[in-house]
């Protein structure tokens, strides 16, 4: 939507969240975000915790929050007003941030304070997720196929595009363009390619899904793609390895599916809810949880095969979360909410 949301196909929410208006001088600079007294109360869209109790979260205006304990959240400074949508983290001092305006952020001291590494305004396309394999190695990704690379930490940044994520429909026609003419080759494409909303590291291979049923992997780290057979005709928006191994994959509308294969075959699982789904995560007991629109919160004792309703009665957009012990964190629409889990149902 939206890891998490942010475009057509993503959440109504997400998409409603719109970009800061920078003014329209030749030389634009981007402006720091505001210090906010609640701004853990906030539109919300990524949380991670970085260690035992490190946390970090992200959401709109540019607001990165860290926390020590889960309960008291302190904002960072941040250089840029874009909305971000996802955060990583390769250990308790490096990481990153990506959103709106095709920003990246990036941090050397555990969130304290953060540098500007992209920045591009015009046209508005957004980030949705990034990952990186090590503190080199890194990938970002979003809408209209926007995707990056970087093998040194985030100094710089190149964009790449590959013909094998396009549609099989589209790939005689980009095929003979690439060779006859180049530069519109690359124009074409980027307008053809899905939007991508998350990316998943499984062991070796890193999983990528989009909307349109976009779904793909790859064995070499994003070097190379192979793009999966279609199983959804709607957006799917998060995609999680389940505790006894099986892939869960969600999106629109409440569409949830699970494979047993890596992949190679999907069935549906019918859940209560239709909301749209924004995430799935599992804890170390081996519940599932998805996460979604209107307050949806479903969880499974059964690797995710079944689920039970935990929705949160306010109605409030859930967009991504995490189980530490007894207790849950999430990111929400109205900031961080902390539940508590009552470990004997």
């Amino acid at each position: 939507m939206l890891k998490k949301l942010i475009l057509a196909g993503n959440s109504a929410l997400l998409l409603a969240m719109a970009s800061q208006v920078i003014a329209d001088e030749p030389d634009l600079r981007y402006q720091a975000a505001y210090i906010m007294p609640l701004a853990e109360k906030s539109l919300l869209t990524d949380i991670r915790q970085v260690s035992g109790n490190f946390f970090v979260a992200v959401g709109e205006r540019g607001h990165i929050l860290l926390s020590r304990n889960g309960n008291d959240w302190q904002q960072a400074s941040v250089p840029l007003q874009s909305n971000l949508n996802a955060v990583y983290f390769v250990d308790e001092q490096h990481g990153w941030a990506v959103g709106h305006d095709a920003a990246i952020l990036a941090t050397t001291d555990g969130g304290s304070s953060w540098q500007v590494q992209q920045f591009f305004p015009e046209p508005d396309k957004p980030l949705l997720d990034v990952y990186f394999r090590n503190r080199q190695h890194g990938i970002a990704v979003g809408a209209y196929g926007l995707f990056y690379t970087t093998t040194d930490g985030g100094n710089s940044w190149e964009q790449s595009f590959f013909i094998e994520l396009a549609a099989e429909d589209d790939k005689e026609y980009l095929l003979d363009l690439q060779e006859t003419d180049p530069d519109s080759y690359r124009s074409e494409l980027s307008s053809i390619l899905p939007h991508f909303n998350r990316l998943f590291a499984d062991g070796n291979t890193l999983y990528m899904v989009g909307e349109a049923g976009f779904i793909a992997k790859s064995a070499d780290f994003g070097n190379s793609w192979l793009r999966m057979e279609e199983f959804y005709n709607g957006s799917l928006f998060d995609l999680h390895r389940t505790p006894e191994m099986g892939l869960l994959a969600v999106g629109l509308r409440g569409n949830v599916f699970r494979s047993d294969d890596n992949g190679q075959s999907w069935q549906q699982v019918e859940i209560s809810e239709s909301a749209t789904l924004n995430s799935v995560f599992s804890d170390n007991a081996g519940n599932v949880y998805l996460a979604g629109n209107a307050g949806t919160l479903l969880q499974s004792r059964d690797d995710g095969l079944t689920f039970t309703d935990r929705s949160e009665a306010d109605g409030k957009a859930i967009l991504n979360g995490l189980v530490l012990q007894n207790r849950m964190l999430l990111v929400t629409e109205v900031g961080i909410k902390v539940l508590n889990l009552d470990k004997s149902e």
